[in-house]
């Protein structure tokens, strides 16, 4: 658990998360011996910009990467940054050594986040991205808790609610050439938390795993216990021995 190489980590988070949500993983990870960056991207945390691109985002990220003159790295997305490590592996391919998608989305060729999304979902998301004013998604709190933080008490759940901020509307619509992505050669690993239901689970047509990972082809398979958000907060020495696990030679 604890190698004489460390490994280099790069952790993107999700949508209507910031870069804090990796903070106790990380702690966990550079207490193992590791090396950890948990890099800001635009239209989330302090960036008052909501007006942002999924190519904003990516190009953000790389460039994070090589600024950093970081090489070998275990790059990790969490939800939507799946689709952001997906396309960074486009940029900056030759940097990477492994990808891990934790409960991530992993888009086809031309596809969308939204597109992703069940019918009813995708609508109300749309009904409150032309409501708001900047063209941004603030979840309502039932859905956040149901499906989010299912595994949370409702006290956590409040708390874990008041830190969420509205999130970037038009990364969730985009469609996405992906065309390089599924050039690459670079290894995967695909972390599965079992009790997470922002997607639909048991369906052929939505989820995390099997839906998302086989996309992946060959790829390292972890499973676990755990829900979309709070448990990254709850048991995030766990989480990070996971991340290792995927990550790891």
């Amino acid at each position: 658990m604890y190698p004489n190489r460390p490994l280099t980590f790069v952790l993107i988070h999700g949508s209507w998360a910031d870069s804090s949500f990796w903070d106790s993983i990380a702690a966990e990870l550079r207490r193992m011996g590791h090396i950890v960056y948990a890099p800001e991207y635009p239209g989330h945390g302090a960036d008052p910009n909501k007006a942002v691109t999924h190519e904003m985002i990516s190009r953000s990220v790389a460039h994070f990467i090589q600024s950093m003159n970081l090489h070998h790295i275990i790059l990790v997305g969490h939800s939507f940054g799946g689709s952001v490590i997906q396309k960074v592996a486009e940029l900056v391919p030759d940097r990477i050594h492994r990808l891990v998608f934790l409960d991530a989305f992993v888009l086809l060729d031309g596809q969308s986040v939204a597109d992703e999304l069940p019918d009813s979902a995708r609508e109300a998301f749309q009904q409150i991205r032309q409501s708001s004013k900047d063209d941004t998604i603030m979840l309502p709190f039932p859905l956040f808790r149901e499906t989010f933080v299912n595994l949370a008490s409702l006290e956590q759940a409040q708390h874990m609610y008041s830190q969420i901020s509205p999130e970037p509307a038009q990364p969730l619509f985009e469609k996405l050439n992906l065309t390089k992505f599924y050039s690459l050669n670079i290894p995967k690993s695909y972390v599965y938390l079992m009790e997470d239901t922002a997607l639909p689970q048991g369906s052929q047509m939505y989820g995390w795993h099997p839906h998302m990972s086989n996309r992946l082809g060959l790829f390292r398979f972890i499973q676990g216990h755990g829900d979309h958000m709070s448990t990254a907060k709850a048991e995030p020495v766990r989480l990070a021995r996971q991340l290792y696990e995927a990550g790891r030679d």
